[in-house]
C-alpha cells in the first residue's frame, strides 16, 4: 500500500497499519525515512506562522526565525524522538515483550501520520490567526490524533512482541 494511503488509513485503523508494517520485517531505513518525511512536513508547517511572527515583530528577521525552526526540526526533533522512543521502550517492557524497533516505528509513524494535520493547522492559523479559540481547538485535535495513533501503534507493537515470544 502507498504511504499516503497508509496515512489516511491510520485515522481509521492505526493498529492494523502498524501491525502490517511490523509484519513486513525490521526495516530501520523505512523508520528513519518516516521520521525524515515527518520532519520535512513539520518544518513546512512552521513557515506560515514564522512569517506572521516576523511581520508582527520586525526586530527579528524572518530568516532568523526560519533558521531556528530548521535547527529545531531537523536536529533537535530527531534526537528527542529517538530519546522518547527509548524511554517508551523502557516503560513498555514492564507490560510485556516489546521490541525497541516496534516502539520507534509506532512513534515515528504517529509523527508522520499527524504531519498532514499540522499542515492544515498551519493553513488555518495563517488564515484565522493564532489567538482565537479555533486555533487552540484544532491544536487539541492534532494532539489527540497523535496520541491516539501512537497508543494504537504501541499496542500493536506489544501484541507483536507477545506473538513472537
Amino acid at each position: 500500500m502507498s504511504l499516503t494511503a497508509d496515512i489516511l488509513r491510520s485515522y481509521r485503523a492505526p493498529r492494523s497499519v502498524v501491525r502490517r508494517q511490523l509484519a513486513a520485517g525490521r526495516r530501520e531505513d523505512r523508520v528513519l525515512i518516516y521520521l525524515v518525511i515527518a520532519c520535512v512536513l513539520i518544518f513546512i508547517a512552521q513557515l506560515p506562522g514564522l512569517g506572521r511572527t516576523a511581520e508582527l515583530d520586525p526586530s527579528v528577521p524572518y530568516e532568523a526565525w526560519r533558521s531556528g525552526a530548521l535547527f529545531g526540526v531537523f536536529f533537535v526533533l530527531p534526537l528527542v524522538s529517538y530519546s522518547l522512543a527509548f524511554l517508551l521502550w523502557l516503560v513498555l517492557r514492564s507490560f510485556g515483550p516489546i521490541s525497541a524497533y516496534g516502539t520507534r516505528l509506532a512513534l515515528f509513524w504517529a509523527l508522520l501520520a499527524v504531519s498532514p494535520l499540522m499542515l492544515l493547522q498551519a493553513a488555518l492559523n495563517s488564515a484565522l490567526g493564532t489567538a482565537g479559540g479555533a486555533a487552540l481547538l484544532f491544536s487539541l485535535v492534532v494532539l489527540a490524533a497523535f496520541l491516539a495513533i501512537l497508543m494504537a501503534g504501541l499496542r500493536a507493537a506489544l501484541e507483536a512482541g507477545r506473538g513472537a515470544a
